[in-house]
């Protein structure tokens, strides 16, 4: 990594007011949760469906107590700890500047950092809700289930997460299209760019400088002022407030 492009990186994080971090499965390898399409990713791996299926809805539906072994054992990962990125955007934060995230990850790595403005487009693991009473419960009550986890009233509980088949929640949406109009800095990191409609957002793009911190190139390459190759972590790591 070249010191002047961090230098560059420096030199707008520190003249931006209004920051906006849209983030994707790679910023949360660094804290040991597997992304999804890397050699090691989850859809390089070999199980009795396809990745896609088991987090379908249609699956969800009709092969329920699958999805819960998949479910629970894929894309529950509690253990897991924010990392240099998701400590350093919080501290910007902290600092004064006004960041907001827009996150593709389902982890809530952000909030445990200290983020206050975070934009989840694909849900969290941290919330489910009963499909009858709407009562809500934690993520343990989703891994300490036997089989399929069901409510006290007898209902059956789902994820508040973004399964295949299922629109994005329109109210976060459009809080995520306004972070990413409004910011005067919009850094995209460790995401590829090819899930969509999340990977639109940045279309509404309007500030002074887009940075780009992906291990591969994305089809956003061309639009970047400021492109890294780098580990995000390593790079927010040498942010300084």
């Amino acid at each position: 990594m070249t010191d002047s492009k961090i230098e560059l990186l420096q030199k707008w994080v520190e003249e931006s007011n209004r920051i906006a971090f849209f983030g994707g499965a790679g910023v949360s390898t660094e804290s040991g949760i597997p992304d999804y399409r890397s050699v090691d990713g989850l859809y390089h791996q070999t199980f009795k469906y396809p990745p896609e299926t088991y987090l379908s809805h249609s699956f969800f539906v009709t092969h329920t107590d699958e999805f819960y072994e998949f479910y629970k054992a894929k894309m529950i990962n509690l253990s897991a700890k924010p990392n240099a990125a998701h400590l350093k955007l919080a501290e910007l934060e902290k600092a004064g500047k006004h960041v907001d995230i827009i996150t593709q990850n389902i982890d809530g790595l952000h909030q445990a950092a200290g983020s206050s403005r975070v934009y989840e487009l694909h849900g969290s693991v941290h919330r489910n809700y009963c499909l009858s009473c709407r009562k809500m419960y934690a993520a343990e009550a989703i891994l300490n289930a036997d089989r399929t986890p069901r409510c006290s009233c007898g209902g059956l509980i789902k994820p508040d997460v973004v399964l295949y088949e299922e629109p994005l929640d329109s109210t976060v949406v459009e809080n995520a299209t306004d972070s990413i109009r409004l910011s005067d800095l919009l850094i995209i990191g460790g995401t590829s760019l090819t899930v969509y409609p999340a990977a639109g957002l940045i279309r509404y793009f309007r500030g002074k400088h887009l940075v780009l911190i992906n291990r591969d190139p994305t089809q956003a390459d061309d639009l970047a002022d400021l492109v890294i190759r780098e580990p995000i972590g390593q790079v927010f790591s040498q942010i300084h407030i």
